[in-house]
């Protein structure tokens, strides 16, 4: 059945529309629930709809104030919008029915950009890794700062909203590369009306819905021309400097500081000849924190007051978060599936509690990752870790053109790992070596084999 995108709504043609009710249908994702929430703040009347609300996303959206449904007893005619969620497939029943029910439709980066972003100086984090983390540590060196940044960021923050309309000053937002939705096949930041751009780094994902890095680029080249403010990047990626080369301009380039000294406590580096301090630790949070600072130096603020806003900071969850102790071994449960997030989230683990025994468990979860495509990178990503359970993927990738990810192969090569394909025989796992020096780093954008929803959670204890 071919799509009937009658009532689809562009960016431009939804400015001009009067809206009061507005629905998102699958809320739960960590974007959606996000702009849920801030549109709500905006002054819309907000419901949604998803099948499963898990957390914590899904705590979070049950404690917002708005109106839930888990079952499709609702009438889309009701409302004067339905945001439709990524999750949402083209060729879905789902999509059908959105289409024929005459409501006006649209992907919730289109809709922020036309009902939010368009009257705030935004500022885009974007990149392959660390977009979460870095726009997360802007606010809360900009709230330390005095200021009233507005914000929206695709994952749950350890206390508050994970957005947020802010003063006008700025607005800080998580600039993903993924596309928007089935109808919108293109990166939703190129909807968010962007004016300072931050690239954290740039390297091949999501090869379910790009062919290869000029794919990705091209979505930044649609970008690049229209900014006017310098352009934040980690020029240790080819595809950066590339883009560099093509476009010329006024970039700022982020690198890591050679007298970076980290321990258990945290770090102490030099940036522009002033000496700065932090809790954090690992080279991806550092890299992270830096190219904050030097936005911010770059905006006017001093490097005085920057330093008494860096020690304190915090990740949002999921991100190096201490979940608790299993049967005396401590649980760190991290959002790391590509290669390169693996490495150095271990890295920075490592650094943090040099005397512990830690065992990571990786569930390549994502279409790219449970694809063969970083196998030898896998391989190479888990070489220096002492032990490794595997925990096989589920499903199979749906990126077109790759077999799936050789788990067994990859246990093979490694010499102390294991492969293990349920909850239970990961529960054994985790039984077996659990003991009072061990540390179980826990890297899965999903569940770990329904690991994060299981009764394992009420074992976890604070010690």
């Amino acid at each position: 059945m071919e799509m009937d995108l009658t009532n689809y709504l562009k960016k431009e043609d939804l400015k001009k529309q009067e809206l009061k009710k507005i629905f998102f249908y699958r809320i739960c994702g960590t974007g959606m629930g996000a702009a849920a929430m801030l549109l709500k703040e905006k002054g819309y009347e907000v419901s949604g709809f998803d099948k499963n609300f898990y957390p914590p996303m899904g705590d979070y959206l049950k404690n917002s104030g708005i109106k839930l449904y888990d079952k499709a007893d609702f009438n889309l005619k009701d409302f004067d919008l339905i945001i439709v969620g990524n999750v949402v497939g083209k060729k879905s029943d789902d999509a059908r029915m959105i289409e024929k029910t005459g409501t006006p439709f649209t992907s919730f980066p289109t809709a922020l950009g036309a009902l939010v972003l368009d009257t705030q100086n935004v500022v885009g984090v974007a990149g392959t890794h660390g977009k979460t983390s870095t726009t997360y540590l802007l606010v809360q060196i900009f709230n330390k700062l005095g200021f009233d940044p507005g914000y929206l960021i695709g994952g749950v923050l350890p206390k508050g909203p994970s957005s947020h309309l802010g003063d006008g000053s700025y607005f800080f937002i998580e600039a993903d590369e993924y596309d928007s939705s089935y109808f919108e096949k293109f990166s939703k930041f190129r909807s968010y009306e962007i004016d300072h751009l931050m690239l954290t780094s740039l390297e091949f994902d999501h090869a379910d819905i790009f062919k290869g890095m000029e794919e990705i680029k091209d979505q930044f080249r649609s970008e690049i021309p229209k900014l006017k403010n310098p352009i934040i990047a980690n020029m240790s990626y080819p595809a950066l400097r590339e883009l560099r080369e093509e476009f010329g301009g006024d970039w700022v380039e982020l690198v890591l500081p050679k007298d970076l000294k980290m321990h258990r406590a945290g770090s102490e580096f030099s940036l522009r000849g002033e000496t700065y301090k932090t809790n954090l630790v690992g080279h991806h949070n550092i890299l992270n924190l830096i190219s904050a600072l030097l936005f911010a130096l770059d905006n006017g603020i001093s490097a005085d007051k920057l330093k008494t806003a860096t020690y304190n900071l915090n990740l949002v969850k999921r991100r190096q978060e201490v979940r608790g102790y299993y049967k005396g071994s401590m649980v760190i449960d991290d959002f790391a599936h590509h290669p390169r997030a693996v490495k150095m989230t271990y890295e920075a683990i490592s650094t943090k509690y040099p005397k512990q025994n830690i065992v990571v468990v990786l569930e390549p979860a994502s279409a790219t990752a449970r694809s063969n495509i970083f196998q030898s990178e896998f391989a190479h990503a888990l070489k220096e870790i002492p032990q490794v359970i595997l925990a096989k993927p589920q499903t199979a990738t749906t990126v077109e053109g790759s077999n799936n990810l050789d788990c067994y192969q990859l246990a093979a090569g490694h010499g102390n790992a294991s492969v293990v394909e349920d909850l239970t025989a990961l529960r054994s796992a985790l039984d077996k070596l659990a003991q009072d020096n061990s540390l179980f780093l826990i890297l899965s954008n999903s569940t770990c084999l329904g690991l994060w929803e299981s009764d394992f959670v009420k074992h976890l204890k604070s010690m």
